[in-house]
């Protein structure tokens, strides 16, 4: 009987150690943002990614959300559907609608602008963790609706981040790193 209590427990030892070495994967992406390109002949759990070069703002977009669908049917709804087919990039991410100016920069080094300005019904994908913005541009209220990657995203400004942390990032470090004199990070940081 002690034979088999200690295989039983050897064995449940044995299964918890592989579960929690399942569940301990970080499921962050390994680049910027993987735009699927439709037409690569390679075949993955996915799609493959489109060179970095070649993704354009259309590859973050679509337009028709505004469009009604054709409801003249025994369900009475229609579904328009935003996936990766319409939406390339969201090959690995996920969702921001409105009629704004929006955009990215790619990491570094080469900090590419990637912008649209969107009107009522069209969508556009932020990649995670990328500089980020979005203006309005109309003369009107925008409406925007998210999609986040948390449950409580929380939100960081650039501006009082960086210029209005408690305490004050030190202006020596905030000169060197704008290329600017002491006396505009003071001047800023005055702002905020």
């Amino acid at each position: 009987m002690a034979n088999i209590q200690v295989a039983f427990l050897l064995s449940l030892l044995m299964a918890l150690t592989f579960c929690c070495l399942t569940f301990a994967v970080d499921p962050a992406s390994l680049q910027d943002f993987c735009v699927a390109d439709s037409n690569s002949q390679v075949k993955l759990n996915g799609f493959a990614c489109k060179n970095p070069a070649w993704v354009q703002a259309n590859d973050f977009s679509f337009s028709g959300l505004h469009n009604p669908g054709n409801t003249g049917n025994p369900f009475g709804s229609a579904i328009t559907p935003v996936t990766v087919a319409q939406i390339p990039a969201l090959n690995t991410l996920g969702i921001s609608l409105g009629s704004l100016e929006v955009g990215f920069v790619t990491s570094n080094p080469d900090n590419r602008l990637i912008s649209k300005t969107l009107q009522k019904g069209d969508v556009f994908v932020f990649p995670v963790g990328l500089v980020h913005f979005q203006r309005n541009v109309g003369h009107m209220n925008a409406v925007t609706i998210s999609g986040l990657n948390s449950q409580n995203p929380g939100v960081i400004t650039i501006g009082n981040a960086v210029f209005g942390s408690k305490p004050d990032i030190s202006t020596d470090i905030l000169a060197k790193a704008f290329q600017v004199d002491k006396n505009i990070v003071q001047q800023i940081q005055g702002k905020f």
